[in-house]
């Protein structure tokens, strides 16, 4: 086998055997784990006006205190009482539709926000949604 190797594969090999320089072990390597932080808030049973209130409270602490991802549980609108109020879709939820768009309209929240989407089924579905914050300045 050593017949099949060049001179200059021999001179690599002893050069590299000979060198004290240490190698990186790939196997060991740590990799850096991306610690987010996430925070959730229930606005079940709020009124809309506590709930746009309290949920700019939440992002402004929340985006203070370096948090990079909330939960935001409004529910599906399945027991709310907008059947007693003949102005308001019966089709459509208070919280659920209104909390995102007071958020969207407020720039000052949305300069600390990089999205907001929708939740994934395990963290409530379509009776809640996501909001990524920004890293604070």
């Amino acid at each position: 086998m050593n017949d099949k190797l060049s001179d200059k594969d021999k001179k690599d090999w002893k050069d590299f055997l000979s060198n004290d320089e240490k190698l990186p072990n790939k196997d060991f390597k740590l990799e850096k784990k991306k610690v987010s932080k996430i925070k959730h808030i229930d606005l079940h049973g709020f009124t809309l006006d506590q709930a746009n209130k309290t949920i700019e409270r939440f992002i402004n602490d929340c985006y203070q205190n370096g948090v990079s991802k909330i939960i935001v549980v409004t529910g599906k609108g399945l027991h709310s009482n907008v059947e007693k109020d003949p102005y308001v879709s019966k089709d459509l939820s208070i919280l659920k539709y209104s909390v995102p768009e007071y958020i969207e309209n407020n720039l000052e929240l949305m300069k600390k926000i990089i999205e907001i989407k929708d939740a994934e089924i395990e963290d409530g579905g379509s009776g809640a949604f996501y909001i990524f914050l920004r890293k604070k300045l």
